[in-house]
């Protein structure tokens, strides 16, 4: 994934501090996906990068720890937008889960050093409590509230939806292992089946 200034969280940067954050989040994020957590160092981001010296990347995120979080908050802005104007279209609660399920998968399919990376952070990274419930937002307590929602609205049937969401967000998860597993899976298929799946199981 190549990052940009504009797709970066608004902090207040300058454009060339935000250009420099961008082309060091963007080799954080190559290097997370092919190397793994453990071997990401700041010297293997100053080759990647370019970059003339580590302290570059020091000074604009201080530490390792602070560096994986602004991945994450990176990934997590960009993931939204892209969900965002995926379900954009969509009013109807049943196709906007269809929309998420979809937008998912088709971010994994457009994406997936970010979906890797993503995983690299959040089983390596000790988090605090804010990044901690950013992630669990991200992988289930939006869905949840659209599940409750629907519910709420006659839409959806009986059911537990914070349940319901966290098994959702497996079954997401798992369309990425399959990917990593066998990369000619056919995701389209993937996704039709694991969206035809759930519209059955929240039906009224």
């Amino acid at each position: 994934m190549q990052i940009t200034a504009e797709m970066q969280p608004d902090t207040g940067l300058s454009v060339t501090e935000a250009a420099r954050r961008a082309q060091i989040l963007t080799a954080t994020i190559e290097t997370l996906a092919e190397l793994g957590y453990a071997r990401t160092s700041f010297e293997r981001l100053r080759e990647r990068a370019g970059l003339s010296s580590t302290r570059i990347i020091t000074y604009h995120f201080g530490s390792k720890a602070e560096l994986m979080k602004a991945v994450l908050g990176t990934i997590v802005h960009v993931k939204d937008q892209y969900t965002a104007a995926r379900a954009a279209q969509s009013t109807d609660r049943t196709a906007l889960l269809r929309a998420y399920i979809e937008a998912d998968v088709a971010f994994l399919k457009e994406h997936p050093d970010a979906v890797r990376a993503l995983e690299e952070v959040r089983r390596n990274e000790e988090r605090d409590p804010i990044t901690e419930a950013l992630v669990a937002d991200l992988r289930h307590g939006r869905l949840e509230r659209q599940l409750r929602q629907g519910q709420a609205e006659g839409v959806f049937g009986d059911f537990d939806p914070s349940v319901m969401a966290r098994t959702i967000a497996h079954a997401l998860d798992g369309a990425a292992a399959a990917r990593a597993a066998d990369p000619a899976l056919d995701l389209d298929n993937y996704t039709r089946e694991l969206a035809n799946l759930f519209d059955r199981a929240t039906r009224r």
